[in-house]
């Protein structure tokens, strides 16, 4: 965040709260004329503040309320086990977003699914599934006090 300034983050938290808003109404929302607001905006592009725009939906309604927090641990940390388990659980449409971890475990995984019977059915169909995987350990969401899409700026 060093190369940005005051008017930057008022760019990047006006999207952030609307992606769709004109580029009329940004330039009015952050007190500029329109084109230096489109060439900062271009900049923020180009630099790679902005990655893309998209519209948010409501996953509850698409994919269901059920979110479980997953923790995997493989036999082994050898590249080949790795890649395998990142490729296949890439494929399944119920992970929402994985990261590779230090620690106790290899993985945390956030599952949505629509109903406990559908998570159980994630966890014997596709994640018990992966070659390599040792231990899995659930613990699910009992509802969400914050979700941020952007760091606070």
């Amino acid at each position: 965040m060093m190369g940005i300034d005051r008017i930057d983050r008022k760019i990047l938290r006006c999207l952030a709260a609307d992606g769709r808003r004109s580029w009329r109404e940004l330039a009015n929302d952050i007190g500029l004329s329109l084109t230096p607001t489109m060439r900062r905006v271009k900049r923020l592009e180009d630099d790679g503040y902005i990655m893309g725009y998209h519209a948010q939906l409501n996953e509850a309604l698409i994919s269901g309320a059920v979110s479980a927090y997953v923790f995997v641990t493989l036999e082994s940390q050898a590249k080949e086990r790795l890649v395998v388990f990142e490729r296949e659980i890439a494929q399944a449409p119920q992970v929402m977003s994985c990261f590779q971890m230090t620690g106790d475990f290899d993985y945390i995984l956030r599952v949505v699914v629509s109903d406990l019977n559908s998570y159980q059915q994630f966890l014997t169909e596709t994640l018990t599934s992966i070659p390599g995987v040792s231990h899995i350990e659930s613990s699910f969401s009992l509802k969400t006090v914050l979700h941020r899409l952007v760091p606070l700026l």
